[in-house]
């Protein structure tokens, strides 16, 4: 039985992670959504929670007791220290849970466990990965997907610089899905990558 493939799938804030973890669950392949895993995170009594009341106080909480993710996002955002404070509560819990999940999968013999991470080259995971594919889009369709989240210009400006340039994430990726055109020039592509790798292993095997 053929190794499975750790993927890391990263890009840029809109470029297209989520269709990309949509196209790959579809042919087959697990898949480990960092920001889903930080949602869970956060939930009412989880530790996590406690630890972001802690630091940041019980402003960021609704009336509810859950999180008030827009009040989070405009301290955190554009402030780095804030930033920093905040992904050092989550992300070492986020990676211990993608790692978790792609450790059981590979033991199950599944082919294929996939880490979405908008981070990964940020929070240093690249040696976890066998294949690290970015996804991305240009600038122009990057700001107009956006946009169509309510966004204000202002918004996206710190969302963006709160990540490494997409050039860069590029630059160290094994491979790039380039999402500007249509669903299915998108899904191509993946199924090229699927198919280079899957001859790799009958190779390797």
């Amino acid at each position: 039985m053929a190794a499975m493939i750790r993927l890391g799938l990263t890009g840029g804030i809109g470029m297209g992670k989520s269709t990309a973890a949509k196209l790959l669950a579809s042919r087959g392949a697990k898949i480990s959504d960092s920001d889903e895993i930080a949602r869970v995170l956060v939930e009412p009594g989880q530790p996590a929670l406690l630890a972001i009341v802690e630091a940041f106080g019980t402003g960021v909480l609704q009336s509810n007791g859950a999180l008030d993710r827009e009040r989070v996002a405009s301290l955190v955002f554009g402030d780095d220290v804030s930033r920093k404070k905040l992904e050092g509560i989550l992300h070492p819990r986020i990676r211990e849970t993608w790692q978790s999940s792609l450790t059981s999968w590979a033991e199950r013999g599944e082919s294929i466990g996939v880490a979405m991470i908008p981070l990964l080259y940020e929070t240093g995971c690249e040696e976890a990965f066998d294949k690290i594919v970015c996804v991305a889009c240009s600038p122009e369709t990057q700001r107009e997907r956006l946009r169509q989240r309510d966004w204000s210009d202002e918004e996206i400006d710190r969302r963006i610089a709160a990540q490494l340039p997409v050039r860069e994430k590029i630059t160290r990726a094994d491979h790039v899905v380039w999402t500007e055109g249509s669903l299915e020039a998108h899904a191509d592509q993946w199924d090229a990558l699927l198919a280079c790798w899957s001859s790799e292993s009958s190779t390797v095997a």
